[in-house]
């Protein structure tokens, strides 16, 4: 088993920016691809990024392209994503995922087994 547990979510304005944090523990030899997901009221999941452990292969939502990124830190079992211009667009509950097998940083969420509990974010206009 794979435990995720999420912090750094928060209120922000308009403008602002925001690092979400992802701490993997447990079997975290047997991941491999990483990704954030987020839910907005009445809304769909929806992909936001991705990273694969090994070779840092890396994949973003258009929506994001630009404004966010994504980056591990192997030695701490530990993903980011650090969120500028934040628009009150981006609010939604922000979910970490692994991935048991190899993707190259997929954007499906059919290809995660693990999810964190989510962290809320909240960004005023």
């Amino acid at each position: 088993q794979v435990q995720l547990v999420e912090s750094g979510g928060g209120l922000v304005q308009a403008g602002g920016s925001l690092r979400l944090s992802c701490a993997a523990s447990g079997r975290t030899f047997s991941t491999r691809d990483m990704g954030w997901f987020r839910q907005a009221p009445g809304k769909e999941r929806e992909f936001v990024a991705a990273i694969t452990w090994s070779f840092g292969n890396i994949a973003y939502a258009d929506s994001v392209k630009g404004r966010f990124t994504i980056s591990r830190d192997n030695a701490k079992n530990t993903v980011y994503l650090q969120m500028d211009s934040l628009k009150a667009e981006d609010t939604a509950v922000y979910y970490c995922a692994a991935s048991t097998r190899y993707h190259g940083g997929s954007y499906s969420m059919n290809d995660y087994s693990y999810w964190g509990q989510g962290t809320q974010v909240t960004v005023s206009s």
